[in-house]
């Protein structure tokens, strides 16, 4: 049980809503004045300088001192993972309270909307349009909670360099559905996402914040990542 005091302690930091409204606004690993985040959580000065007072002495939250402003961002990048696991659990969560209760997510910033890591597999927007091609290119199967990959799906793989019986050898199951909290919708996991995570990476499609799970997605990732499971409408012959 050593480690339960410490669950609880930041447990009980996190369980403000102006508090997690504060910590949800540093997701993306930025930095932003006191001054700022107090209008984002809806405080007085004062009175957000006391949250982040305790966000910081709880070891949340890093104090910058810029000028006469004081900024503040996340204490390390394993804050805004444990927070994103939080909020993943309750994007997945079907059975919510519908009373008394806020049930949807507050908007996180646009770049952890985008692309960001999400445990070791690609998640975000672009995440869910790609899974959803890999779905209407017959790459991917779907049965109820079983995720297929299909021959065509094996055989277009093998020519991006992934090898789906190299990947299901390793693990029970090479693909399964991950949700995300951006938008509620899913994305892909599994060894396969991880793989083509990696890939992604390997290319420099995408490029890892050092900052936090961002993923800066360039020019030429956007273009290639857009291409794949991009199937060609031919016209109808009439």
């Amino acid at each position: 049980m050593e480690y339960a005091p410490s669950i609880s302690q930041v447990a009980m930091l996190l369980a403000d809503p102006k508090r997690s409204a504060m910590i949800w606004a540093l997701i993306d690993g930025s930095a932003r004045p006191s001054e700022e985040l107090a209008s984002l959580a809806g405080l007085t000065p004062s009175s957000a300088s006391a949250h982040l007072a305790r966000l910081a002495a709880g070891g949340l939250l890093k104090l910058e001192s810029r000028g006469r402003k004081r900024y503040f961002k996340l204490a390390t990048p394993q804050v805004g993972t444990a927070v994103e696991a939080m909020a993943s659990v309750w994007a997945g969560h079907t059975d919510r309270p519908s009373e008394g209760c806020v049930t949807s997510l507050p908007t996180a910033p646009p770049s952890m909307r985008r692309a960001r890591v999400c445990h070791d597999h690609l998640g975000g927007q672009v995440a869910v349009e790609l899974f959803q091609r890999l779905l209407d290119a017959g790459w991917m199967e779907q049965h109820d909670q079983r995720l297929d990959v299909t021959a065509k799906g094996v055989q277009q793989l093998a020519r991006q360099g992934i090898y789906i019986q190299a990947l299901a050898s390793h693990r029970d199951q090479a693909a399964c559905t991950c949700r995300d909290w951006s938008n509620s919708r899913p994305h892909l996991g599994g060894a396969l996402g991880s793989s083509l995570l990696k890939l992604f990476l390997q290319l420099g499609w995408l490029r890892l914040s050092d900052e936090s799970r961002v993923l800066h997605l360039t020019q030429v990732g956007l273009r290639e990542i857009g291409k794949i499971a991009q199937e060609v409408q031919l016209p109808d012959v009439i």
